[in-house]
């Protein structure tokens, strides 16, 4: 690991101008679950770390009201056990369960969940020139194509990558069109979760669209009639600390048996957190069995395009799109 200065400021705006003064080699820290990882293995190389985990009111979590608001700074482990959360919301609740171990969910913060870089194996382990990789060293390459690429992405990759986007709790806030709020040099904005990530096309090192020295503040989540009625159903290869195969986040509004509205979100598979429309409009307005649930999970990956042992994934996503949406429809309100 190189060495590095830190400090730790105790508002938003000394975190901005600290991060300013420290140049574009400045990172921003919470938890530190992920940074701490890409620092040793030398993914990552900072000069300067912001430690913000001293920003009073940074880890608020407020369920009241018609929009529910998680603090950038709020751990992972808090905003599961809310009892609102918990209770109304359970896609949320167990993409956050369903996330890394107790340790981890204890230290890592939602806001910097938002922000977790990917798992491919050529990102993660080819510092210093073992194996080229696009997002680590563009114009490098990428020794994943072709290569060994069971966890790879069957959705939104490009000729220079296809990693996985590795995040659970950023697909729930897709399928529940949540909102992140950021502040940085040039002020304070709002916009959706979904709108934060990339795909990689040319330029897959580019991954968010956060601009310099922007920090997480909030997460907000419109309150919604099909929150109790869902549910985060993710296919690993462990039960414990496992990152997914093919996750789905459902949410339904149904009127009898019939699928009112459908909400349905993909991790594991694709590049960005995936929200799947297309499996969405074959459910509004049917009456919901298992075959059309199948038949909506098959339309998520009509347009899915594997490597070379990765094929499975399309299947599996399927079926995992399909138990999802017969468990949320089970739920009872």
């Amino acid at each position: 690991m190189e060495p590095f200065t830190y400090t730790r400021p105790t508002s938003v705006p000394a975190a901005i101008a600290a991060f300013a003064e420290a140049g574009e080699r400045a990172r921003y820290i919470a938890g530190g679950t992920t940074l701490y990882d890409l620092m040793k293995l030398g993914v990552d190389t900072p000069a300067h770390l912001v430690d913000v985990g001293a920003i009073a009111g940074l880890d608020r979590i407020d369920t009241a009201g018609d929009t529910l608001r998680f603090g950038g700074g709020a751990p992972m482990a808090d905003v599961a056990a809310d009892p609102v959360v918990a209770g109304e919301y359970p896609v949320l609740a167990e993409a956050l369960w369903k996330a890394a171990s107790q340790q981890l969910r204890n230290m890592a913060t939602v806001g910097g969940n938002l922000l977790q870089r990917t798992r491919c194996l050529y990102f993660r382990h080819g510092a210093g020139g073992l194996y080229p990789c696009n997002k680590r060293e563009p114009g490098s390459g990428c020794a994943a194509i072709g290569g060994l690429d069971r966890g790879q992405a069957v959705l939104g990759q490009s000729d220079a990558c296809t990693a996985v986007s590795p995040g659970d709790w950023p697909v729930a806030l897709v399928a529940l069109d949540a909102s992140v709020e950021v502040e940085g040099p040039e002020g304070a904005r709002t916009f959706p979760v979904a709108d934060l990530y990339r795909l990689p096309g040319e330029t897959p090192h580019l991954e968010f669209t956060l601009r310099p020295g922007e920090i997480v503040t909030a997460i907000t989540v419109p309150a919604t009639a099909a929150g109790r009625r869902s549910t985060y159903h993710k296919v690993r290869e462990r039960e414990s600390y496992a990152f997914a195969l093919a996750s789905a986040a459902v949410a339904l509004e149904m009127d009898g048996n019939t699928v009112a509205e459908a909400r349905i979100a993909l991790g594991g598979v694709a590049t960005v957190p995936w929200r799947a429309r297309a499996a969405e409009a074959v459910l509004a307005g049917a009456t919901l069995t298992r075959d059309r649930a199948l038949e909506a999970g098959r339309a998520a990956f009509a347009d899915a395009r594997s490597g070379r042992h990765n094929a499975f994934k399309i299947p599996l996503g399927a079926e995992t799109v399909a138990d999802a949406v017969m468990i949320a429809a089970g739920r009872t309100l």
